[in-house]
């Protein structure tokens, strides 16, 4: 079976598949493979790719020969009629707020998986990209902060006197949201967080942080870990308490999404306007609307000496390990579809190959993508 790896385009610097995960294929009794380059702006080059059994070949014969194409993002739509017959995509293909390119590879008749649909359950860990890049967007948005803060994060005693450490308030304490925590307190930061869910006070916690609680939060353990919509009351309970914590602090980072929704606003333009000058605020949720009122994605604008950074893509800022948590995640995901001789084993009884098939024999069949289209009609 022939596995392709594809070049992602600029501005992803990522690679779906390393060096180390050509190894790992070819003891599957998979051919690998790899577009010219397709590893140079992750810093992984086309020898070492050679020197672990890749083969490299034109974007072109990769599209059109390879059983199973490796990608990040999605294919251009004039790409996916040169693919093999019965050939499968595996990327990630943002799917709810993709819906041409859904619909186009759904008529095309090929199997899809998206692997931000992977289900959000403990056999599934090892495949879940979303963490792993939350991990690595958490991390590198508090030390995006550190720089753009006019003031020290820890606190400095010295002959000129005593610098109080800076204050940072987190909204949402997923992946991202934890790993900001953890990331702030080692650089001397004094956090506060704030997230409806209150199955995550004793990780917040744990981390060094100060958990802020609303009373009333909805929650749903069928929602894999995330937010979900509230009421009218707790919105306003939310705003006030919110706003009363976030003109106090320093950096402000906020992660909060809903799968398939746009992100919840939570930092409106009064509140940002009520903010020290010279405070930052980092949306990581700006790809899906963001969480504060005057963000836009991938800018950075300053409002009444605010700052305000809105970016969803910093893995792509961090390629070389990016790529290979992505490639663990992947090479995890395929050991589900390939058998012990090398061959394709679809097996749609499996829960986790399942929720992650986008589409398959013409159909969408990922329930939760159905719904998102129904309601959007």
């Amino acid at each position: 079976m022939i596995i392709g790896v594809l070049k992602e385009q600029q501005p992803e610097t990522r690679v779906a598949l390393t060096p180390e995960g050509v190894k790992t294929l070819v003891a599957l009794r998979c051919e690998i493979y790899i577009e010219k380059d397709a590893g140079s702006n992750a810093f992984f080059s086309d020898e070492q790719y050679l020197q672990a059994g890749a083969k490299t070949f034109s974007r072109a014969d990769i599209i059109s020969k390879s059983d199973i194409i490796l990608t990040i993002n999605s294919l251009q739509a004039n790409e996916l009629g040169s693919l093999k017959s019965g050939a499968l995509l595996i990327g990630c293909f943002n799917p709810y707020f993709n819906p041409d390119f859904v619909k186009n590879i759904q008529q095309s008749g090929f199997t899809s998986f998206s692997m931000e649909l992977v289900p959000r359950t403990t056999r599934a860990q090892a495949m879940d990209i979303l963490s792993s890049m939350a991990t690595i967007a958490g991390y590198k948005a508090v030390l995006e902060a550190a720089l753009a803060l006019p003031k020290f994060f820890p606190m400095f005693m010295s002959a000129a006197g005593t610098i109080k450490p800076a204050k940072m308030l987190i909204l949402g304490a997923g992946v991202a949201g934890l790993q900001a925590i953890a990331t702030a307190r080692k650089l001397g930061a004094m956090v506060e967080v704030f997230d409806v869910r209150s199955a995550v006070k004793e990780e917040v916690m744990s981390l060094g942080g100060k958990f802020i609680e609303v009373e009333g939060a909805r929650e749903d353990a069928a929602a894999g870990g995330y937010a979900v919509e509230q009421t009218e009351d707790y919105l306003r309970k939310q705003k006030e308490l919110i706003h009363q914590h976030a003109i106090k602090s320093d950096v402000v980072i906020t992660t909060a999404q809903i799968p398939g929704k746009k992100a919840p606003l939570l930092l409106r333009k009064d509140t940002v306007v009520a903010m020290n000058p010279g405070s930052v605020i980092i949306d990581l949720a700006a790809s899906t609307g963001g969480n504060c009122e005057y963000t836009r994605n991938n800018e950075t604008l300053v409002v009444n000496g605010v700052k305000i950074i809105g970016k969803s893509n910093y893995p792509s800022e961090m390629p070389a390990d990016a790529s290979r948590m992505y490639s663990n995640n992947l090479i995890n995901f395929l050991k589900l579809l390939i058998s012990k001789e090398g061959q394709m084993n679809l097996n749609f009884d499996d829960e986790i190959i399942r929720g992650t098939c986008l589409t398959h024999k013409g159909e969408i069949l990922n329930e939760k993508i159905v719904k998102s289209f129904e309601v959007m009609k």
